[in-house]
């Protein structure tokens, strides 16, 4: 069984290409630049995404690319297609591809959804979950680029109400270890909120912060005057210390803290894959219908994520 990763030299790709060598997992890093992969593809050109699946078992997204085309494409030769990106419009088309597809694989969705199944196993809900990402750390461009298109965007409460990206604030009680000074996370469209609010039938909303307290607030002016983008830094303050969190009504905190937001999604992609070489699926699954957050910890402290 063999894995093509899209994207394959880039942030998150280059780790996770990484990893499943260590594993001796056959992989393939895949992209425009001959001197860097090992099948040469351009994902905007259909006739080459066709020749680069060729013996191929398993493709992951990397490349920051959202198009469902890709998805179809291997859905039409059976092959697992597994997308870590996070925008919610592409994750819901990617829910009706008819094939074998595994959303929400990295760190937010991915294992904000395992922490907040894990605390609805217990209590009933509502669930926050709180993502805090090292503004510091030098991520891919389509990394940056997702998350200043939710600049003024708006999208849907479970209460039925339009929410503008990187408003509302709520406090969290963050652990120590994280490293990550106490001042307000603001609401963000992150896709899982909306798959486990139908799923669970309860409230289930996503809050994002940066570890910087001025980058924070320079996201939450910024929402309100989108045009102004080109005018933020290109290197913000802070570090490469991520933490996310699920806090249930009257319930314990669920939490993961390490350094690295690319290769803690790859370190989440790496163990899919690896389940997936243990059982098939034949449509779209999420993460949380593969995994437990406790059969990932031993995967996830090997690259020095705390749970």
């Amino acid at each position: 069984m063999s894995v093509l990763v899209l994207g394959g030299y880039g942030a998150v790709g280059a780790h996770l290409v990484q990893l499943l060598r260590a594993h001796d997992i056959p992989v393939l890093a895949a992209g425009r630049d001959a001197a860097r992969a090992d099948r040469v593809v351009d994902v905007t050109m259909p006739d080459s995404v066709e020749t680069a699946l060729a013996g191929v078992s398993i493709v992951v997204n990397c490349a920051g690319v959202e198009n469902v085309r890709l998805a179809e494409a291997c859905a039409r030769r059976g092959i697992v297609f597994i997308e870590i990106s996070a925008t919610s419009a592409y994750v819901r088309a990617l829910e009706h591809v008819e094939g074998p597809v595994v959303l929400g694989v990295g760190l937010a969705p991915g294992l904000t959804t395992l922490l907040a199944v894990d605390a609805l196993a217990s209590h009933p809900g509502p669930v926050d979950i709180m993502i805090g990402l090292g503004s510091g750390e030098h991520h891919g461009p389509a990394a940056t680029a997702w998350t200043y298109g939710l600049l003024g965007q708006r999208f849907a409460d479970p209460d039925g109400t339009d929410v503008r990206n990187f408003t509302t604030p709520a406090r969290f009680t963050i652990p120590e270890q994280a490293g990550y000074k106490p001042f307000p996370a603001l609401r963000a469209d992150f896709a899982d909120q909306h798959r486990l609010t139908r799923e669970f039938a309860v409230p289930v909303r996503t809050y994002l912060r940066l570890d910087s307290r001025l980058a924070t607030v320079g996201l939450a002016a910024l929402t309100w005057a989108p045009a102004l983008r080109p005018l933020a830094p290109r290197h913000m303050p802070g570090s490469d210390r991520w933490v996310v969190l699920a806090r249930a009504a009257d319930g314990p905190v669920r939490w993961a803290t390490g350094r690295g937001q690319s290769l803690a999604t790859a370190a989440v992609a790496a163990a899919t894959i690896r389940e997936l070489m243990r059982r098939r699926i034949t449509a779209p699954t999420w993460i949380h219908e593969l995994h437990r957050i406790d059969t990932l910890r031993h995967d996830l402290s090997a690259t020095g994520i705390t749970l």
